[in-house]
């Protein structure tokens, strides 16, 4: 087993911000090589893939790869760089585009990442053949097949990373859970914006299955599990990467309701008009005064959530003092984080990288 202080070998001298900007780069390149040559693999010559071997690929290339960029921090607590290591991080990014794919169709989302959602790409296509049938119904199934693509090839790139049989072992149990916890705190989420509103303490719950874990702690842990990491390790990542997990999700969800655009690739508001039941909309609920209150569900009752109706919400949400409740929320988390990442337990490159993507993970465009 690794020791703690195994990857004293640091990264090139440069700041943790550039280096983290060029893992980042690195990820985003091996996980858009890999599915260009499964798509190419699968589709080319086939009709079926006409569209497919494109928009598949395009998909991944808009990534800002935060997991393999957290999977690999992981890793550097306890062994040194690897190319190798690297890969295995840039298949999370495939998992990600899988939940992505899905999670566009289960949300009737119309875009993701400045472009339209794979659904809507599948639809008009399906539109621009001529085809019988409802385009609508086939968008949604075959942007559905594609997040399975990513799912079946997020392992296999995992399997053909080039770390030993040995070193995966160690990582395929926090994989799999992160898949687990994946689909069942999206059910969960399911569930919240299917129904009232649900309590503070049962949404935080629903939001560590559904992307808190997800998107930091698991990457993480699965790093350093790869890497033989101890138990110390361990237990101040799963910590730290709760906390962060948290304040990225509360991020998001102020993002989601006030967020720029050209930040978020969604139009303004567009958790409102879906109608999600996200941590900013369940805080100003339970802070609502009784008057504030009422309207609050009468704007969540709503059919359709038109420009009107996102206005008044967001005016609503800031009234109760449920954005700045939030803002305030998210520093405190990334404080709690930042002070478990003791320089005596972790390689100072690794300690330094955390802090950056803590960072990222935490500010607040509005």
């Amino acid at each position: 087993m690794a020791s703690t202080m195994a990857a004293e070998k640091a990264p090139p001298e440069e700041a943790p911000g550039g280096w983290l900007d060029r893992i980042g780069e690195r990820c985003r390149a091996e996980a858009l090589d890999y599915v260009r040559a499964r798509a190419a693999e699968h589709f080319s010559g086939r009709g079926e893939g006409e569209l497919a071997e494109t928009v598949i690929p395009e998909f991944v290339a808009g990534g800002k790869c935060l997991r393999p960029m957290f999977a690999y921090v992981g890793w550097l607590c306890g062994e040194p760089e690897s190319d190798a290591a690297l890969r295995a991080a840039s298949s999370l990014e495939l998992l990600h585009c899988f939940a992505l794919a899905q999670d566009d169709v289960m949300d009737g989302s119309r875009f993701r990442r400045g472009r339209p959602a794979l659904h809507v790409r599948f639809a008009r296509w399906h539109a621009e053949q001529g085809w019988g049938g409802s385009s609508d119904r086939f968008g949604e199934s075959a942007a559905t097949l594609s997040g399975d693509l990513f799912l079946v090839w997020s392992e296999r790139m995992l399997r053909e990373c080039g770390l030993t049989a040995e070193t995966l072992a160690r990582g395929w149990p926090r994989y799999d859970l992160m898949r687990a916890e994946l689909a069942v705190g999206q059910l969960a989420d399911l569930v919240n914006d299917a129904r009232s509103l649900p309590g503070w303490e049962e949404l935080l719950d629903v939001l560590r299955r559904k992307s808190g874990n997800y998107t930091v702690r698991r990457p993480l842990e699965f790093g350093a599990s790869l890497a033989g990491c101890g138990q110390d390790v361990l237990a101040a990542l799963a910590e730290f990467g709760g906390l962060i997990g948290e304040a990225f999700q509360f991020r998001d969800d102020l993002l989601g309701v006030f967020g720029d655009p050209a930040v978020t690739g969604k139009p303004v508001g567009q958790d409102l008009r879906e109608r999600k039941a996200s941590s900013v909309v369940v805080l100003a609920a339970e802070m609502a005064a009784p008057r504030q209150r009422v309207e609050l569900d009468e704007l969540l009752a709503l059919p359709v959530v038109g420009d009107d109706a996102v206005a008044r919400w967001s005016e609503l949400i800031v009234a109760t003092g449920a954005h700045d409740r939030l803002g305030e929320l998210i520093r405190e988390r990334a404080d709690k984080a930042l002070a478990v990442i003791d320089p005596a337990v972790f390689p100072q490159h690794a300690a330094d990288a955390l802090s950056v993507l803590a960072a990222r993970c935490t500010e607040r465009d509005q």
